[in-house]
């Protein structure tokens, strides 16, 4: 059984778990995580992507250092590099990472994206539900992640298709234990070894609360 050693802000997680990385995962069943955003971040000198979920029909988590210039979220998407009919794409209107991140430690590394506008929510797009405040996961708990994060420590093979996996990472992406979002990916070493870290999002409760409700229209 895999045990999870909780430290305040964030989870230490087995061998093999790269943060950036969906290693020895499998294609998810197309629109089963309909709470999964892939995000398209475009900053002055480059581009990149990183996930992120739907905990509000206008806000987004994901990790802070996945902040950018520009940023585009896309709900609903299975194939990133085909235009599906369920995709909503919508721009950041208002990115929002926390007061305390720092870059070079990733602590606190915790953003919410407020979109231009509401996202329909429908079969292929819906909310995933928030852990109460300072919950602990319990030790044996069993958790996945998603994302379009590389497939191989090797080689940087980045996936058409939102895959999934038990135990792995995908940048900004939710660490789903049951059927709560009970963490963030957010790093850890690129060949493989230990740790791979997670921002407990139990932590964050009150400031994820207090940040949606004071910019709601």
């Amino acid at each position: 059984m895999l045990i999870l050693i909780l430290l305040p802000v964030a989870f230490l997680l087995p061998p093999r778990a790269g943060a950036g990385e969906i290693i020895g995962g499998q294609e998810a069943r197309p629109h089963s995580r309909p709470y999964m955003a892939y995000l398209n971040i475009r900053r002055k000198d480059n581009s990149f992507r990183c996930g992120g979920f739907l905990v509000a029909e206008n806000f987004v988590l994901t990790a802070a250092h996945c902040n950018g210039d520009k940023i585009t979220v896309y709900l609903g998407a299975h194939n990133i590099k085909q235009e599906e009919q369920s995709q909503q794409k919508i721009s950041v209107r208002r990115p929002i990472p926390h007061q305390l991140y720092i870059r070079e430690t990733h602590n606190n590394d915790i953003m919410l994206l407020q979109l231009e506008h509401k996202a329909e929510l429908n079969e292929q797009v819906g909310l995933i539900p928030l852990p109460p405040a300072h919950q602990r996961v319990q030790p044996g708990t069993v958790c996945s992640v998603a994302g379009w994060g590389c497939t191989s420590a090797l080689r940087k093979v980045l996936p058409d298709t939102l895959r999934e996996v038990d135990l792995k990472g995908d940048s900004g992406g939710p660490l789903v234990c049951g059927k709560t979002a009970q963490g963030i990916v957010s790093w850890g070493s690129v060949n493989g070894t230990p740790p791979s870290v997670y921002v407990r999002l139990s932590t964050f409760i009150p400031w994820i609360r207090k940040t949606m409700k004071k910019l709601q229209p």
